[in-house]
């Protein structure tokens, strides 16, 4: 799967109609003859654009978000003279539309086919309304209220008359406590508990250029983890701040930064004390359905929280910011927890708070989004796994580079077989299989075709590298290639290289 900051060209979808419901004929009103009735609106409609083949959909790293321009200023016009013009529509410039001549359903199509906003009649009262089913469910469901107020406890009826008999019953909660609190295991409970520790993060460059993202304290020497692709504007020469949920900013600074693992860490400059660091939870053991919760801040609004599950794991993800630019592979948790440009670098949560994954990447649904633009949630995000993202940050921390594990070839990564296809072209094979290089001490040959990793079975480069990279340098690992048809295993022990190419 293969992903791309600003995503890729696909069909977009036709606009809502503009137009507003027709409206009902009131009832009991005798209309003049009819003219030629002109035939119904055809309503607007799509196909659904076939599913591209496993690998092949557009999707993108979270891009940080821009920095906002600033809100026009919607200034009070006088009142129009002369008929009113035709409202814009949906979509078009001038939003937001002036408000309508009468109220939004005052040409009908209430529950009971009723209209609203009809002049009352000569003893002041509106028209009887025709009686039917619309009136029997109104009464069911007044009656369950009743029953439900009365039966359960859950609040009281009050009832006013206004002066001509027409009421208004509502049902009232009772009053919320002044000390009520959130249980620790619920959803607000986490959240309260967790969004101390995460910042929203400004990154700079001295061209202007920058964006929002997020980032979460991992420690409590002031280090803060987040995505590569959210500080790399601001890495050199540029500016990083880190605010917290109070709003209280910091200055910070890159410590190192893995544009292969699209993972970097900060240092606050001043950092405050009495920093609480996240909980890190261990990915490894994450499973299919477990709840999960994404704090982050969307398009540059600070302290989000969603929530959603794990709806897949070990997920192949390259990613990529769309420049041309060396893509980053990792295995990815798959969530359905809203997940949009801004949340880059923010924490998955797991059930019990603790940190299972960093947001890094999201489905693309065209080029841009719906329309244009930055593209938005779709349910389809991508986290980091932490255990990965653990072992770089160490790394990152005493070292100031990654340290990537290898095997020592070169993978066609637009191959179309069903495996990682070591490349045969492009280079002296010595470059493409290095014989001194794990795979060459294993006896791999270019032409061959990697199927297995470990227990995972592999069905692209992509897949290949992003398996290799959840592995630390001097693993053993099996390995099962395919020469000429015929299935091979052997067994590789993983070698290593500091820094990014």
């Amino acid at each position: 799967m293969s992903t791309e900051n600003e995503g890729t060209a696909a069909p977009t979808p036709p606009a809502a109609p503009s137009a507003p419901p027709v409206a009902a004929p009131a009832p009991e009103t005798p209309a003049p003859a009819p003219a030629a009735e002109a035939p119904a609106a055809e309503p607007v409609t799509q196909q659904l654009p076939p599913t591209p083949g496993p690998g092949t959909e557009p999707t993108q790293q979270i891009p940080p978000t821009p920095a906002p321009a600033p809100a026009p200023g919607y200034a009070q016009a006088p009142a129009p003279q002369g008929p009113a013009p035709a409202p814009a529509a949906h979509g078009a410039e001038g939003w937001p539309p002036p408000p309508p001549a009468v109220p939004a359903y005052g040409s009908g199509g209430g529950h009971d086919g009723g209209t609203w906003g009809v002049p009352p009649t000569a003893d002041g009262f509106p028209p009887a309304k025709p009686k039917g089913k619309g009136g029997m469910i109104a009464a069911v469901l007044v009656a369950a209220l009743l029953a439900g107020g009365v039966g359960g406890g859950i609040g009281f009826w009050a009832a006013e008359r206004s002066e001509n008999g027409v009421g208004s019953t509502t049902v009232t909660a009772g009053n919320t406590p002044k000390d009520l609190k959130r249980e620790a295991g619920s959803i607000a409970g986490l959240a309260a508990g967790a969004l101390p520790s995460v910042v929203t993060i400004e990154a700079s460059a001295g061209d202007g250029e920058g964006g929002t993202g997020t980032g979460f304290v991992y420690d409590q020497q002031g280090h803060i983890l987040t995505n590569n692709h959210v500080v790399a504007s601001a890495a050199n020469g540029g500016k990083l701040s880190a605010t917290f949920s109070d709003g209280k900013k910091y200055e910070a600074e890159v410590i190192g930064r893995a544009q292969g693992y699209d993972v970097a860490v900060l240092k606050l400059k001043n950092p405050p004390s009495g920093l609480k660091p996240l909980p890190l939870g261990d990915s490894d053991k994450v499973a299919v359905g477990d709840s999960t919760i994404a704090i982050g801040a969307p398009f540059g609004l600070s302290n989000t929280v969603t929530t959603g599950i794990v709806s897949a794991k070990n997920r192949p993800v390259a990613s990529g910011d769309g420049s041309g630019s060396k893509n980053s592979y990792m295995s990815a948790l798959q969530t359905d927890a809203s997940i949009n440009p801004g949340n880059s670098g923010g924490p998955l949560l797991d059930g019990r708070g603790a940190v299972i994954g960093i947001n890094s990447a999201i489905q693309s649904a065209g080029n841009g989004g719906f329309g244009g633009g930055q593209a938005g949630s779709i349910g389809l995000g991508f986290a980091i796994p932490v255990n990965q993202a653990k072992n770089v940050a160490e790394s990152l921390i005493k070292t100031g580079k990654p340290v990537y594990p290898i095997i020592s070839v070169s993978v066609d990564l637009q191959s179309k077989t069903d495996g990682a296809k070591i490349s045969e072209q492009g280079a002296p094979a010595n470059d493409l299989v290095d014989p001194n290089g794990p795979a060459g001490k294993a006896g791999l040959k270019p032409g061959d075709v990697i199927t297995r990793f470990g227990d995972k079975p592999i069905d692209s480069g992509p897949t290949l590298i992003s398996e290799i990279w959840t592995h630390k340098p001097g693993d053993v690992v099996k390995l099962t290639y395919l020469r000429d048809g015929k299935p091979n295993t052997v067994d590789i022990t993983l070698g290593s290289r500091v820094g990014d190419k």
